[in-house]
């Protein structure tokens, strides 16, 4: 099969490592867009060179290849899958006017998509907190999280503007590390260490 017969859950897949920008786990495909990519799919999308999947413990890891973001980029123009049902060709109608989009400001797709570093972080914080709403570190989470200290600083800055959300400084400065230092964030003229993200009731 080549790349220009894929079923549309091979192109789903695709579309949505392209707005992610990152890579993905099957169980954050299927929380994402309800879909994953697994046995003869993942397969195909190897061999062609689309995807790569990396096997991390017991669960596959999909990320884009760069031949995956040319399809993708392509694919904008493209009409709609035969077959592809209402769903389909609604989001079909909807790359396309991203791609008239991209073609008339000459943007392309990398600047578009950015992967959610503040989802992430949420994400992050609520798994290491176990729903609890107690304090992280913020240390713990750029170790976490590995993505450039200014995404994470941007994205964190991003997060604190939600009322829920307290970014705030280490009372007991005595207990910090010489890491919880590197990884603090000025806000308002203060170094935070610490994100608590209130849990609702």
């Amino acid at each position: 099969m080549s790349d220009d017969q894929l079923t549309l859950t091979e192109r789903c897949v695709m579309l949505v490592l392209m707005a992610e920008a990152r890579e993905l786990t099957n169980a954050e495909l299927l929380a994402l867009a309800g879909i994953k990519l697994d046995g003869k799919y993942r397969i195909r999308l190897n061999r062609l060179g689309l995807v790569e999947s990396t096997k991390v413990k017991r669960a596959f890891v999909h990320e884009l290849t760069e031949k995956g973001t040319t399809w993708c980029a392509a694919e904008l123009f493209k009409s709609r899958p035969a077959r592809s049902g209402g769903v389909g060709g609604a989001l079909y109608v909807v790359l396309a006017g991203l791609g008239r989009y991209l073609d008339d400001t000459e943007h392309t797709l990398v600047e578009v998509f950015r992967p959610d570093v503040a989802g992430q972080m949420a994400a992050a914080y609520a798994d290491l907190t176990r729903g609890s709403g107690a304090p992280v570190r913020l240390a713990v989470l750029r170790d976490r999280l590995n993505v450039p200290d200014s995404e994470f600083d941007r994205a964190l800055k991003q997060l604190a503007r939600r009322e829920d959300v307290d970014v705030h400084a280490e009372a007991d400065q005595k207990t910090l590390t010489d890491r919880d230092r590197e990884a603090a964030v000025v806000l308002g003229g203060t170094a935070r260490h610490l994100l608590t993200i209130e849990v609702p009731q």
